[in-house]
This record gives structure tokens, C-alpha cells and sequence, in this order.
């Protein structure tokens, strides 16, 4: 199984702070499964607005976090420096189980459902303690050049 240091997701993804939201892959076995972490702080820049009296991260952001660690599904160990260039396309059928605040560390898991080279329809959950937050099915395309 492969692991991969922010060092590493930094050199394969484009996105930079404060929009990085995958701290650590855990488990990733290319094409088909990653399993990524989020460490949630309340540095993170959203918590000013978002709400300063009762903190949570946005919804949109949990997603966001997910769509990250699931371009992983399209890494090459052979080519550990490549860019991942693809976009989420679609959000389908996303639901929300509970909030995350500051302080927590949320676990996302991708499983690959149909894995092609130029697109990808993934099933994704995050959970914080075991507990679920969100699962969504996203559908991804290589990005045009």
C-alpha cells in the first residue's frame, strides 16, 4: 500500500493553501481505493465567516476535500511527480450526517467504480471518529489542455 506526505500531494495536485485540503494519504491503491485525512484547525481561513460564534467547516469544502483525495485514484507510482489534472464534474446524490469543527480529523475514503483515462465515477464518504459526516458519488474529468 502506498502513503503519501503532504510533500508528496503537494508535488502530484495543484491546489496550495488555503484551498488544500488533504493533509495525508494514508492507504492508496491506484485505480482503485484511497484512503486520505483532513486535519481540521481553527486556522483554517472559512472559521472568520463561517460562523464565528459556533465554527464549522462549509459543507461545500467537506466535498471539496473528497473530490482532492479521489483524483489520487488516478496516481501513478511509476510517475510520482506527475499533476493530476483533473476536475470534478459532478456532484451526485451528497448527504450530510453532521458537522465538522475545529479540532477534528476527518478520514475520507474513495473506492473507484469505473475508472477511465480520461474520467472517473467515484463513491466517496468522510467520517470523523467513525462517526460518518458525508458520502457523495463524484464524477471527474481530465482537464483539456
Amino acid at each position: 500500500m502506498i502513503q503519501l506526505d503532504i510533500q508528496q500531494i503537494m508535488e502530484s495536485i495543484s491546489q496550495r493553501f488555503p484551498m488544500l485540503f488533504v493533509d495525508r494519504i494514508l492507504e492508496l491503491d491506484p485505480g482503485k481505493q484511497v484512503v486520505a485525512i483532513k486535519n481540521v484547525t481553527m486556522n483554517e481561513q472559512f472559521f472568520s465567516g463561517h460562523f464565528p460564534d459556533a465554527p464549522i467547516m462549509p459543507g461545500a469544502l467537506i466535498v471539496e476535500a473528497m473530490a482532492q483525495a479521489s483524483t489520487f485514484l488516478f496516481y501513478d507510482p511509476n510517475k510520482p511527480q506527475q499533476k493530476l489534472d483533473f476536475f470534478l464534474g459532478v456532484i451526485k446524490d451528497a448527504r450530510f450526517f453532521r458537522s465538522v469543527v475545529p479540532g477534528e480529523q476527518i478520514k475520507i475514503v474513495a473506492q473507484s467504480i469505473r475508472l477511465a483515462e480520461d474520467s472517473a465515477y467515484v463513491k466517496t464518504s468522510a467520517t470523523v471518529d467513525d462517526a460518518k459526516v458525508c458520502d457523495a458519488e463524484l464524477v471527474f474529468v481530465r482537464r483539456k489542455k
